[in-house]
């Protein structure tokens, strides 16, 4: 994934991009950035490898050499950034958010017209970089943007500083991802996250609408582009990816999983599918809410059989090598042993993509003394790896358990009944869950429905991407 923050204000404003930047550091994992402009020192840029150090160690130093009034900063899941790029439009940096599938095609053709880019490790070409290019086709930042979003395919939302015109922001043509403004005495800023800038003082100014391009200078906001009236945003923002203090939208992602929780637990008291449980327990962190949603609409008791041990792994897949990132993520889990031998837990985590974590977790409460586990999952069965933004963008869809089950129960005959098998009640979903139990050792499992899915984010389905669960685009 990934996520940007970006500020314009009438005093200096680095250190509000360096925090408002740290507080998106749950987006990605690769590299971390920040560009800052002064009338004295001009451009300063600087980018860090945040794979195994926090991104707020790597840039602590930086705070006392950076000085401007107007500064973007990134957290990146791909290539390094912010670009700094000198064309005919002059001097800017930009960072960009998402995914480009025809990056190739669009590559060749740039490279056709008299183009040419750095090349990185193993010869690729920086996402940002060709977005830039693809920019500097035009005779404007506004119409450069337009340009480059009617020609990617994919998603990408888009922040610049520019040398002239203050920052310019662009939501990506569907508004897959979010791009909010906020406000304060002194300037604006631009950010992924709300609550980034809310922490910061900055209060809600508005959220771009799908494909709006704005300019932001520290007096307000000039629209360049109108919004597009077709919307899909992400519904994953809420179930998964979303931060719990973040809104989108309007609509709340903590709230959301309660809902979520509450309402996947009603259904599955009225089917009389709920089993005798001791406890109620979230997979950490973002199945917490919702598992706190369904205890409390199912009555029963909400606990933390074990907890995670973060100060030195704050992510565990933060680390290249698989067998490293799933060794960590055991050590990373905490048994409190008191609330795991000879109980019966239903345990609710936001997703099952690979299940290979899941798997790991499962065998560690066992060891621990679980009596019975129960999985529940907050959203759908994912039966199609993510096209359109980094969630899933390197699984293919024989990665995914659903689709390794449904081929081992079916063969590529399964492939012609996926909206079944994606429906619990039905026999070829009742199949897949079965299987699944005795894959990751569950005793009983259930999925989310989409249509509660829809009703817990609170926003018409047709405003939704729901790609992932529906293969719809």
């Amino acid at each position: 994934m990934g996520g940007f923050f970006g500020a314009i204000s009438r005093r200096d404003i680095v250190l509000d991009v360096f925090f408002g930047t740290d507080y998106h550091t749950h987006l990605g994992i690769r590299r971390g950035g920040m560009a800052c402009i002064s009338p004295e020192i001009g451009f300063q840029r600087s980018i860090h490898n945040i794979e195994n150090t926090p991104f707020r160690t790597k840039f602590e130093g930086i705070l006392s050499e950076m000085k401007g009034n107007a500064c973007i900063g990134c957290i990146s899941d791909t290539d390094p950034q912010p670009m700094l790029i000198h064309s005919h439009l002059g001097v800017y940096a930009i960072t960009t958010v998402g995914i480009i599938n025809n990056l190739e095609v669009l590559a060749k053709r740039l490279l056709a017209q008299g183009a040419h880019f750095d090349a990185m490790t193993g010869g690729r070409i920086n996402t940002t970089e060709l977005v830039a290019a693809l920019i500097d086709c035009e005779d404007s930042f506004e119409n450069g943007i337009r340009h480059a979003q009617s020609v990617i395919e994919g998603t990408c939302s888009i922040l610049i500083l520019t040398e002239r015109d203050g920052l310019i922001a662009a939501r990506d043509r569907l508004g897959r991802l979010p791009v909010l403004l906020g406000s304060d005495n002194d300037g604006i800023c631009v950010s992924f996250e709300s609550f980034a800038y809310q922490k910061l003082g900055y209060s809600d100014l508005r959220e771009l609408g799908p494909g709006e391009v704005v300019r932001v200078t520290a007096e307000g906001v000039e629209q360049l582009s109108p919004p597009l009236e077709q919307m899909r945003i992400c519904s994953f923002l809420w179930s998964y990816y979303g931060y719990p203090g973040s809104c989108y939208e309007g609509k709340s992602v903590e709230v959301m999983r309660n809902i979520n929780g509450s309402l996947l637990a009603k259904d599955e008291r009225q089917r009389g599918t709920l089993p005798d449980l001791d406890y109620v327990c979230g997979v950490p962190d973002s199945g917490v809410a919702h598992a706190i949603g369904f205890a409390n609409e199912s009555g029963i008791p909400y606990a933390r059989p074990f907890v995670k041990y973060t100060p030195t792994w704050p992510r565990s897949f933060m680390p290249g090598s698989p067998s490293v990132r799933n060794r960590v993520a055991k050590m990373k889990l905490v048994p409190v042993r008191q609330l795991i031998e000879d109980r019966r837990l239903l345990f609710v985590d936001d997703s099952i993509v690979r299940g290979t974590q899941l798997r790991e977790t499962v065998n560690f409460l066992y060891e621990n003394g679980a009596k019975e586990l129960h999985m529940r999952s907050a959203c759908p069965p994912v039966m199609y790896a993510c096209k359109y933004l980094n969630f899933t963008r390197n699984t293919s869809d024989l990665e995914l358990i659903t689709r390794r089950t449904i081929e081992e129960l079916e063969g590529k005959e399964g492939l012609s009944h996926l909206d079944e098998y994606a429906d619990g009640s039905s026999e070829r979903g009742r199949a897949m869950c079965s299987s699944i139990c005795a894959k990751l050792r569950f005793a009983t499992l259930e999925f989310q429905s989409l249509p509660r899915l829809v009703e817990a984010i609170g926003l018409p389905e047709t405003s939704l991407c729901t790609y992932c669960w529906s293969g719809k685009d």
